[in-house]
């Protein structure tokens, strides 16, 4: 005798679970079939199916011919093509590299304090290479380089000057460089020396060297404190005459000085001999506002004394 089946219970109506919607059996290809390769392809199926998968928000009739045509994408609202910077004319890229370093020293020197005021602003030159040939060369040819450091610091008696850290190339583009006389006259620094890597010899377009004269050892204000008589004056003619030997493509020297150095005091005697021996033109600077002809008295304007001894104090501090 076989065994009995056992009886199944019948669901409650209550909870019948959901079910998806059936296909009918008529239907060769189900209407989301995730398997396409199981059933019949596109070609077999009718022209209601090829329909049915036509965008028709996209679509709309031609005035023309009347058929359907497709609907160019809508453009986003406030989208525009962005504006490329290299698309400027060179001479606009130039003035807006000149305003873009506005803010820093207009004379560049070897100073711990560079990381911040021109170290972010040189960040532009890491943009491409572009870029980089055109605003360094604004850089470089705008400012005024001092050939040995002056500010007190760390790199004061570096033997490592700022134009021996300077390439070929960022050299080449220097215009103006600045020599400035004074700092350290009871003993100048070890680095103060011009030789081949210095790299005076690759400015070949600087057309403007300054030299500025910050004390007169020679004045008696000086008697106790200098090393010899003439020892800073010789010292600083013999750095000229070595400066002006490397440059011979600068064809005048801006003398400037402080209101307490005399144009016929020693110092400024002994420089002006040098430039006139190397066949170079006298310039005046802005600052001590002299003249070609002009007679002086030694500290014969009343702050002439004050200025003096301030520059004294902050050179014994060296």
């Amino acid at each position: 005798m076989p065994p009995r089946r056992p009886q199944r219970k019948a669901p409650r109506a209550t909870r019948r679970p959901a079910l998806s919607t059936p296909v009918h059996s008529s239907r060769a290809t189900p209407l989301g079939s995730a398997y396409p390769s199981n059933y019949a392809s596109e070609a077999e199926n009718g022209p209601e199916d090829e329909m049915s998968r036509i965008p028709m928000d996209g679509l709309t009739l031609s005035e023309s011919t009347g058929a359907l045509a497709e609907i160019p994408p809508r453009s986003k609202r406030g989208s525009r093509k962005p504006f490329r910077f290299l698309d400027l004319p060179s001479e606009l890229r130039i003035e807006i590299y000149a305003y873009y370093f506005e803010g820093t020293a207009p004379v560049i020197d070897l100073d711990s304090d560079n990381y911040k005021r021109i170290h972010k602003k040189l960040g532009i030159l890491r943009t491409c290479r572009t870029i980089y040939h055109e605003a360094s060369h604004v850089f470089y040819s705008t400012h005024t380089f001092r050939i040995f450091p002056t500010e007190p610091g760390r790199f004061f008696k570096t033997k490592k000057p700022l134009l021996a850290r300077l390439n070929a190339r960022q050299r080449r583009s220097l215009a103006s460089l600045e020599l400035r006389l004074g700092p350290g006259w009871n003993k100048p620094p070890r680095g103060w020396v011009v030789n081949p890597a210095l790299g005076l010899a690759e400015c070949v377009n600087v057309r403007r060297l300054t030299v500025f004269v910050e004390c007169d050892p020679s004045d008696n204000v000086f008697k106790g404190f200098r090393k010899a008589d003439g020892f800073y004056e010789g010292f600083s003619r013999t750095l000229l005459d070595q400066v002006l030997a490397e440059m011979p493509f600068v064809d005048r020297v801006h003398f400037d000085a402080w209101s307490s150095v005399k144009k016929t005091g020693a110092m400024m005697a002994g420089l002006l001999k040098v430039a006139n021996a190397r066949g170079r033109g006298i310039c005046w600077g802005p600052e001590r506002n002299w003249a070609d002809h002009e007679e002086e008295n030694a500290l014969a304007h009343p702050d002439a004394a004050l200025a003096f001894l301030g520059s004294l104090e902050q050179h014994l501090g060296y």
